[in-house]
């Protein structure tokens, strides 16, 4: 009986004072869907940063005139490096083939080179957990100190900022997943606040009649849940609305969006965290009012 009379309470006040819970609903939703997008954005990063070991590879270029004896021992020095997964030796040959490939229908600015000027080389894959900047730079300088080796080449400059642009967004999101957090606390706080003192009148009797503070504070964390929730629901549509036009709709026109991944486990984690919000907007506010 006392669990269904604070529901009955707590939605009556809810009804009570409906459009400005509405909007209550509509400011928590709109917070919560902007830390959904950043979650999201943030997701694919991580995602795109995560499949960078299967692509990155160290190239080493190998001076002219090795014999193959040398250029075995160079291939077998590599391979004991511990952060090497793979090799693959490119002949010049090779080189010459693969570059006719990429240029395609344009191979003909090849034609009148006489001798192939392409360096043989190693193309090099590395072990997940040593594709880091630190890592590849130390590799690279030990690497560089084999004799036979001419250069070594691995994208520095795209590598740093790679993770840079990894470290900015995290820490970026960061901020901004915390301070929406706390506007959407604050609203919640700030709504169950205004219907507790225009309540007053009621909550002074039920404190004649001896009612807890329990009791009292009952509705109020319930109408907190509900306002949490509402607002929940409502972002997660709106983020369904979102993961619907993107990879329905606009990957059509462009394509390589396809690439980006939306993970559904976001909704019922969102539902969690808005039922939490409102929750603990609801404590929040209670706590900072004297019930005597």
């Amino acid at each position: 009986m006392y669990i269904l009379y604070s529901f009955r309470l707590a939605f009556q006040s809810l009804w009570r004072e409906k459009w400005i819970n509405l909007l209550s609903v509509l400011t928590i939703a709109a917070g919560l869907f902007m830390i959904t997008l950043t979650f999201f954005v943030v997701y694919n990063i991580d995602l795109a940063t995560k499949k960078l070991p299967a692509r990155f590879s160290v190239m080493l270029y190998l001076n002219d005139g090795l014999s193959e004896q040398e250029t075995g021992d160079v291939i077998a020095l590599v391979k004991k490096n511990n952060a090497v997964e793979q090799t693959r030796y490119i002949t010049k040959d090779k080189a010459l083939q693969e570059l006719k490939g990429v240029l395609k229908n344009a191979d003909y600015i090849l034609e009148g080179l006489g001798e192939n000027p392409l360096p043989a080389s190693i193309e090099i894959k590395l072990k997940k957990e040593s594709v880091n900047i630190e890592s590849v730079k130390k590799f690279a300088a030990d690497i560089k100190k084999i004799k036979g080796i001419a250069e070594v080449e691995y994208g520095e400059q795209f590598l740093n900022s790679i993770h840079s642009i990894k470290g900015m967004a995290e820490a970026g999101s960061l901020s901004l997943i915390i301070v929406m957090s706390a506007g959407v606390i604050f609203v919640c706080y700030s709504a169950i606040k205004i219907a507790f003192y225009r309540r007053k009148e009621e909550i002074e009797t039920f404190k004649l009649l001896g009612a807890t503070r329990g009791f009292i504070r009952a509705p109020f964390v319930i109408e907190g849940s509900v306002l949490g929730i509402s607002g929940g629901i409502a972002s997660a549509a709106a983020a369904f609305a979102f993961y619907y036009v993107l990879f329905y709709k606009v990957t059509a026109a462009i394509p390589i969006l396809k690439i980006l991944v939306f993970p559904l486990e976001t909704f019922p984690a969102l539902l969690l965290c808005s039922l939490l919000i409102g929750i603990g907007g609801a404590v929040i506010a209670l706590g900072r009012i004297r019930f005597s």
